[in-house]
């Protein structure tokens, strides 16, 4: 059994790894739709790999990241209310994804592995996709954890503190976009968001400092992934949202033991 899952424990493991720090940040600039809008968007990138015959990964990362430009600058520009102008772009990327896959009458896709993840089917290629983007974000993370921590607590001070607020919003951003581009197929268009959102919200209740919590994340988002996995393997269930309801019960679990406190 160990061996047919190591490529998805490893997969697993590195979106839990770089999802927990970058959960933190979404929890603290309470960006949940935004993820939400680009796990919904990935869709449209998994139909335009399909249309122009490129690599599914490639064709995902980069649909996740120009989207996540033109949020950032649709933003900016104020036209509408951010989460009004969130739902727009969820729904009709999201429509625009599945018209399309629509007309791909000569490819059979198995759209319920892209909504709702297949971590059992990771190819080698994959894996080098998921860990080159883990390395990558984590070096960026590192290097600019300060900025990044300081413009998402205070923009305002932070800009006075001589940070670009608006190049550290566009950042966190893109790799968020990254990130759900790189976790869509395993965990699912539709609930890779909560990869993201729930170690995070757990950590929180557990965590005295913004690294510890960023560090609790990722412990808790992987023990998560090793729990779903041997769940999905015992009772037949779907990998994904087997890993999610994990992640659920280490939340209540961290409810629980606060309120004890």
């Amino acid at each position: 059994m160990l061996e047919f899952l190591m490529p998805s424990i490893f997969a697993g493991i590195g979106i839990a790894l770089i999802a927990g720090p970058l959960g933190s940040f979404v929890v603290w600039r309470k960006m949940a739709y935004f993820g939400d809008t680009l796990a919904h968007a990935s869709l449209m990138g998994l139909s335009l790999g399909f249309l122009l015959n490129v690599n599914l990964n490639l064709a995902l990362l980069v649909c996740c990241i120009v989207l996540a430009v033109i949020l950032v600058g649709l933003q900016k520009q104020k036209v509408v209310a951010t989460d009004t102008l969130l739902g727009i772009l969820a729904h009709s990327s999201l429509s625009i994804g599945l018209i399309s896959l629509s007309f791909l009458d000569n490819i059979r896709v198995d759209l319920m592995s892209y909504l709702f993840g297949d971590l059992l089917a990771v190819t080698p290629t994959d894996l080098m996709f998921i860990w080159l983007g883990v390395v990558v974000i984590s070096a960026i993370l590192i290097y600019l954890w300060k900025p990044l921590l300081s413009a998402s607590i205070n923009e305002e001070l932070a800009e006075v503190e001589g940070i670009n607020t608006d190049l550290m919003r566009i950042i966190l951003m893109v790799m968020v976009g990254v990130v759900i581009a790189l976790g869509m197929k395993f965990v699912g268009a539709l609930i890779m968001t909560s990869l993201l959102i729930i170690p995070a919200a757990a950590a929180r209740k557990l965590s005295k400092t913004p690294e510890q919590m960023a560090l609790f994340a990722s412990i808790i988002g992987m023990i998560s992934v090793l729990l779903g996995l041997y769940a999905s393997w015992q009772f037949d269930t779907p990998a994904g949202p087997s890993v999610v309801v994990c992640c659920s019960g280490f939340f209540l679990l961290s409810q629980l033991s606060r309120n004890r406190e």
